[in-house]
């Protein structure tokens, strides 16, 4: 069974990219977490990190159709 809370390393790893990218978003409210224990340690919910992927494909599509590929016409 997998783990319901992550670390910031494990949720670094899920998206492939550094812990530092992962504090950033955690800190600005971009992708939900919460501070436990004396230490205030770091925890991401597994269900937050799918919610975060989502919303980022929706925005993703959304950039896409604002900024369609438009083919050099030197290439070809």
């Amino acid at each position: 069974m997998e783990p319901r809370f992550l670390q910031l390393a494990d949720v670094a790893e899920l998206l492939n990219v550094s812990t530092s990218q992962v504090y950033h978003l955690v800190r600005s409210g971009e992708l939900r977490g919460i501070k436990i224990g004396g230490r205030g340690q770091w925890r991401v919910e597994r269900a937050e990190v799918e919610l975060y992927i989502e919303r980022m494909y929706a925005e993703t599509a959304v950039w896409i159709r604002e900024n369609p590929l438009i083919a050099d016409e030197s290439v070809g």
